[in-house]
């Protein structure tokens, strides 16, 4: 059962958690086509339940557990470089840029460390910080758990703006931050609206309704932005749980097209393609120019999919048993699976040095190749 609440507080709903009913789906057997080889293996402690994110930088990935200790690590070999102890109980992070590392409490604390673990600044902003705060154009910006953003000044952490927005009763725990692309910030919020924001200042320069509530109850009528909006040059997309994926010119939001498909987990945008999961575990690949289908593969079904990650021929995701799928990129067929130490895998993987990264609740850390 989700744990409701209402008045403006959030639904804490547990990961996976779609309205439906239905068993997971069994492994199907397949005959590989390709293998995944585990390139170097580290640890960076229990993530906890939150969706705590990786970071990297030119030489060094940095992670950190439920419990504060932030790890660096080196991004060829996964040897540990320094490990700190930040004394926050960490609820999002981590994020790094213009030389910071940056993670947030369930108090409202953000700290930012230089590379070499130094802290450089604490900070405090509204309620309890979920997105991965992200740093540009010397502005770090931080979203809280009661649907604000706060843009705080790089160098000392004081707050140089604050963008809110009314939300709705009820409304789904996300760890949605923004996606910063050329001085501007995408960010999707609870009812379904979407909003670009300017970095240095946070004006708004657009916003739109990628879905709008439905349903006669509070429950039915959510209708939440629940993970990070993806852009390229041309358009930005989001998609809504129990809403709609929709995309807009990146220069003044005019909509381009929408569709019925319901996702808490996000997207990935590459090329003339959108490659997301939604909320039935299904993968499914979009011409990001009309939204037509090219294909989908719903052998995951209930099994918490994340959003896809897309290396050379392959779609990867992960599970919430630990299984990492590859799919072929034509197609979306089984091509390759691997198990790695049984925790749940929450977040979409990374690439790294011409393979992924992939993390699981557990703090295991696998740097892994397909071939």
């Amino acid at each position: 059962m989700a744990l409701l609440a209402l008045g403006g507080c959030s639904s804490d709903k547990p990961s996976g958690w779609t309205g439906m009913k239905g068993e997971p789906a069994k492994l199907v057997e397949f005959t590989g086509k390709a293998k995944f080889e585990v390139r170097w293996f580290g640890y960076t402690g229990d993530l906890g339940e939150n969706l705590l994110q990786l970071t990297l930088t030119k030489d060094a990935v940095y992670g950190v557990s439920g419990k504060g200790s932030l790890t660096r690590l080196d991004s060829a070999t996964g040897k540990q470089v320094w490990r700190i102890e930040s004394g926050i109980k960490v609820s999002g992070g981590v994020g790094s840029g213009e030389g910071l590392v940056l993670i947030g409490s369930d108090k409202g604390d953000v700290l930012a460390y230089d590379e070499n673990g130094k802290l450089r600044w604490k900070s405090r902003i509204s309620s309890e910080v979920l997105g991965v705060p992200q740093v540009a154009d010397g502005v770090v910006m931080v979203r809280s758990g009661d649907g604000r953003i706060a843009g705080l000044d790089a160098t000392d952490g004081k707050r140089v703006w604050m963008y809110e927005r009314s939300t709705p009763a009820l409304v789904v725990r996300s760890h949605a931050g923004v996606t910063i692309q050329r001085g501007v910030a995408y960010a999707g919020f609870a009812g379904g609206k979407l909003a670009a924001i300017g970095v240095k200042n946070g004006v708004v320069l657009w916003e739109a309704s990628v879905s709008q509530p439905r349903g006669n109850t509070e429950l039915e009528r959510i209708s939440d932005i629940t993970s990070n909006p993806v852009v390229d040059d041309e358009q930005v997309c989001a998609i809504a749980f129990q809403g709609r994926v929709a995309c807009y010119g990146i220069a003044q939001g005019s909509p381009l097209w929408n569709r019925e498909i319901s996702s808490d987990k996000g997207m990935t945008l590459l090329r003339k393609y959108l490659y997301l999961s939604d909320a039935k575990g299904s993968v499914i690949v979009l011409d990001k120019t009309s939204g037509s289908s090219m294909w989908k593969n719903d052998q995951l079904y209930m099994r918490d999919a994340t959003a896809p990650a897309v290396l050379k021929d392959f779609v990867v995701v992960g599970d919430n048993e630990g299984y990492l799928h590859g799919l072929g990129r034509e197609d979306g067929s089984y091509a390759a699976r691997i198990k790695l130490d049984g925790g749940a895998i929450k977040a979409a993987p990374i690439q790294l040095d011409g393979g992924l990264l992939v993390q699981t609740q557990s703090g295991g850390l696998y740097s892994l190749s397909i071939r």
